[in-house]
């Protein structure tokens, strides 16, 4: 028995994800070509920005519903 049936009882493998943007595609690229600290910094912009966005959805909603 293999791990993707172990994983998927239902005999349903995963589909295979793929990257439509090619813009997106190229960025991702060229971030892998930076070194260490570099792809670590954006990589934790990102994260702060996508952080912000929810806090201020889950903020929105909140205020709303009082």
């Amino acid at each position: 028995m293999t791990v993707d049936q172990v994983i998927n009882l239902d005999d349903d493998l995963p589909k295979e994800v793929i990257i439509e943007d090619k813009q997106a595609q190229e960025q991702l690229r060229l971030i892998s070509e930076l070194d260490k600290d570099d792809r670590a910094i954006i990589f934790k912009m990102i994260d702060k920005m996508l952080t912000s966005k929810k806090f201020k959805e889950f903020f929105k909603k909140n205020v709303a519903s009082l």
